[in-house]
């Protein structure tokens, strides 16, 4: 019989702990090994049960999510989903979580009364399952986390052996990305040289509000300039451009010039923001004169798109395994021989610089 995952329930609402327990182990794969009301009880927990993954409240009496989740970063590794609220303050502090380790996040927008919680059984399974397959996951959380957090080790980049410059000219960078993605883009967007003379896109899946906080953490941090894309604004060199959560994010030329369009259509993609609309689209304009980089992730988002780039003769990279949170999305540009190189997480704003 195939071993069941073991996840610890963290919060203070005893509605919600047992919700949340009679959902997961509905799976049948999913085991509780555990719950606790406030953060002290669940960091405890983690270190008594060693469980395989920790879904965890931010807003709870005694210690905090993030305080909680601090703690459990520093002794015990372990992968933690976050249960946030969608507001402005529930935003910033998931992202501050997910910055300091959390592999994912649930908005509790859907994990309410009124929801049912029907919404949530699937996501989060199906989360939890796709977190607790990655291989050396928990030494890999130690090892980014301890990066961030050393001021001695940031400045490390492990070098590639398989990075060759491309031998046309690059009009565009575009980045997919999704779970693990704010964490991994910590260490990539602040290393980007102010003067990169082409427009950077980012497509990372998130919900509406949390893009706007992810840009603007981002560019604090870093010399280039981060913002989250808006309609009809003009596309401009050495901007950074994030996808709004929740919409599509295209490229549209008028009298000339090239902008941004957010837009709603396609309506019945799985993914809002998509790397496959986003590069399809970049595609339309630039041709096969975008730089394609497909980061840590769940699923095959940019796996077709940049099928089509790679027709057109244009370059893409994946991260690899070792460094990614989780290995989904690069692994099928990767399984599908559609990497010019493969990148650890620690090079990839080092190769970008390079380009030019």
């Amino acid at each position: 019989m195939k071993k069941k995952i073991r996840v610890l329930v963290v919060d203070d609402s005893a509605f919600m702990r047992k919700s949340i327990s009679y959902i997961l182990e509905s799976s049948g794969e999913i085991e509780i090994v555990g719950t606790a009301k406030n953060g002290l009880e669940g960091f405890e927990a983690v270190m008594n049960l060693k469980p395989d993954l920790v879904t965890l409240d931010v807003e709870m009496p005694v210690m905090n999510g993030l305080d909680t989740l601090k703690k459990i970063m520093d002794q015990c590794p372990t992968p933690v989903i976050m249960l946030s609220s969608l507001t402005a303050e529930g935003t910033e502090t998931t992202l501050k979580a997910l910055s300091l380790g959390a592999v994912d996040f649930l908005t509790k927008d859907v994990v309410n009364i009124n929801s049912g919680l029907v919404n949530i059984q699937r996501e989060l399974i199906a989360k939890i399952k796709s977190i607790h397959n990655q291989r050396s996951l928990t030494f890999r959380l130690s090892r980014i986390n301890n990066r961030l957090s050393d001021p001695s080790q940031k400045k490390v980049v492990l070098t590639s052996s398989n990075f060759v410059r491309p031998s046309f000219e690059i009009k565009a960078i575009l980045i997919g990305i999704s779970t693990g993605g704010p964490l991994s883009l910590q260490k990539v967007i602040p290393e980007l040289d102010k003067n990169i003379p082409v427009p950077i896109f980012i497509v990372q899946h998130m919900p509406p509000m949390f893009t706007r906080s992810l840009a603007d953490r981002l560019d604090k941090m870093s010399p280039i300039s981060v913002k989250e894309a808006e309609d009809k604004e003009n596309i401009v060199s050495s901007q950074i451009y994030i996808g709004p959560g929740g919409k599509h994010m295209i490229t549209e030329k008028n009298s000339g010039m090239y902008h941004i369009k957010i837009t709603d259509q396609p309506a019945d993609s799985l993914y809002k923001p998509c790397v496959d609309v986003t590069l399809n689209s970049l595609i339309d304009f630039y041709g096969k004169h975008v730089f394609a980089i497909i980061m840590t992730g769940m699923g095959k988002d940019g796996l077709e798109a940049v099928k089509r780039l790679k027709q057109l003769g244009g370059y893409s990279v994946a991260q690899d395994e070792d460094s990614c949170v989780v290995f989904g999305m690069p692994k099928a540009i990767v399984d599908n021989n559609l990497a010019d190189a493969v990148l650890p997480l620690d090079s990839i704003a080092t190769q970008i610089n390079k380009l030019f």
